[in-house]
């Protein structure tokens, strides 16, 4: 993964301080004095970040911004200013700058930044790497992530999607399930025929049974026409049963039967039709605990668990959330006819750090929202909801995630670590910073760090 920097100023001393500095962090650097060369340059080369002075003869910071943004809005921009001029640097922050540092700086607040740009500039190479390869794979629609655990569920899903057994995909409300269910049809041998979904919750049962086996002209009031179940529709092809968990009991029944017979009969019909589809089914319930309470039959979860494909929440890939965050940017733009590219560091901080109840699909409407209000074309901290920059409601909004049973002790010590983790993370990982974050001395913050077995910079 690159680290190449692209520092612009016409200060010598800048550009030799500067550039030491990052080189000796192990980053590429390359130090120009003349904007015009460096957009030249930026033209033929590989860039991660760009860190521009803002007051230069012949083009200023603000229009090299201006053209970067223009020409290759992927890349953060970092805005250099004396003191004196901070009113500028705002207005640039505005125009799309990731960040500004006023001179003279500090080594520590310029890596951080520089950390939390180049941060930002890999979730975009790495998304739309992962477009590209899961498109192959999968097709347009997939879920996106480079983490582990989202990798994980991916090579899962492709080891199982040409294979005709069931699959049961369980998760959090919002994770994603849909869309990995979509898919599996994709990389399946079954990807020519239908992917059919249906909500087992937003039907009253006997609604449901009339969906899924379809009915016979007047087998009911109102049955004028003869029509055709989700089960017929889905021939050849993919049947997705969705919250599968709040089907009743008889339902139950009548799904296990299909699934051993592989026939269904229509509502008021006597004609038996073989049916021939794959299954997967999702639910956010924990169906063996389901099973215990006597909601749901053990025999049909056997049925369903034939592979079973776990979503993690998305507070538990959180290095995920710039991926998602520029993906669903991109999306809205374009459909919006918006020119919104990129996110502050600010913003980056704040999304990466909400617990997210809602998941992925509330990640997906706060940056519809950002996209459809913001009137600039970087989002930054004060367009992002009030919830994501209320202190108390995310104190709420991770209490409530909690369950309500709990060993009180253990709660506690585990939301204290990773509070220091996430301190750690927004100050780039150096111990003082850190503590002064949390307002904690450095030798309590150390106790911490060890106590936790957590790592960071002295």
């Amino acid at each position: 993964m690159g680290n190449h920097i692209l520092i612009i100023d016409d200060e010598k001393n800048y550009l030799l301080i500067l550039e030491a500095i990052l080189e000796e962090e192990g980053y590429s650097v390359t130090a120009l004095g003349d904007p015009a060369m460096a957009m030249t340059y930026l033209e033929e080369s590989e860039v991660d970040v760009v860190i521009t002075d803002m007051k230069m003869p012949g083009m200023t910071g603000q229009e090299v911004l201006e053209s970067v943004r223009r020409h290759h809005p992927h890349i953060p921009v970092m805005i250099m200013t004396a003191f004196g001029t901070i009113d500028r640097a705002v207005e640039a922050m505005k125009s799309g700058a990731f960040d500004y540092i006023t001179k003279p700086f500090s080594n520590d607040e310029i890596l951080l930044s520089v950390r939390k740009a180049l941060k930002l500039s890999h979730a975009e190479r790495q998304n739309r790497l992962l477009r590209e390869s899961l498109a192959e794979k999968f097709g347009k629609e997939t879920i996106l992530g480079n983490s582990k655990a989202i990798q994980d569920v991916l090579a899962l899903a492709g080891k199982v999607a040409p294979t005709r057994s069931n699959v049961l995909i369980t998760g959090e409300s919002g994770t994603g399930k849909e869309l990995v269910a979509r898919a599996i049809h994709i990389a399946s041998d079954r990807k020519d025929m239908p992917f059919v979904s249906v909500n087992c919750m937003s039907l009253n049962p006997g609604v449901l049974e009339s969906e899924l086996f379809g009915h016979e002209k007047g087998s009911f009031t109102g049955a004028m026409a003869l029509k055709r179940g989700r089960f017929e529709l889905a021939q050849g092809g993919t049947l997705f049963l969705d919250e599968i968990g709040e089907l009743s009991l008889e339902m139950q029944v009548k799904l296990l039967r299909v699934l051993q017979e592989r026939v269904i009969e229509r509502v008021g019909g006597t004609e038996t039709l073989a049916v021939d589809f794959r299954l997967v089914a999702a639910t956010n319930k924990n169906l063996q605990e389901e099973i215990v309470a006597g909601r749901f039959r053990e025999d049909l979860f056997y049925r369903l668990n034939v592979v079973n494909i776990h979503l993690p929440p998305l507070r538990e890939r959180r290095e995920d959330i710039p991926i998602l965050a520029s993906h669903f940017l991109r999306k809205f733009s374009l459909e919006n006819n918006r020119e919104v590219h990129g996110f502050t560091a600010g913003a980056i901080d704040y999304l990466s750090a909400y617990e997210w109840p809602g998941n992925v699909r509330q990640l997906e409407n706060v940056i519809e929202r950002c996209v459809v209000l913001s009137s600039r074309d970087v989002i930054d901290v004060e367009d992002l909801p009030p919830e994501l920059r209320d202190e108390e409601m995310q104190f709420k909004s991770a209490v409530d995630l909690l369950p309500l049973k709990i060993n009180l002790s253990e709660t506690l010590e585990k939301i204290e670590a990773a509070l220091i983790r996430r301190a750690m993370v927004h100050s780039g990982f150096v111990q003082v910073k850190t503590a002064e974050m949390l307002d904690v001395s450095k030798s309590l913050l150390q106790y911490k760090l060890k106590k936790y077995k957590i790592t960071a910079k002295n």
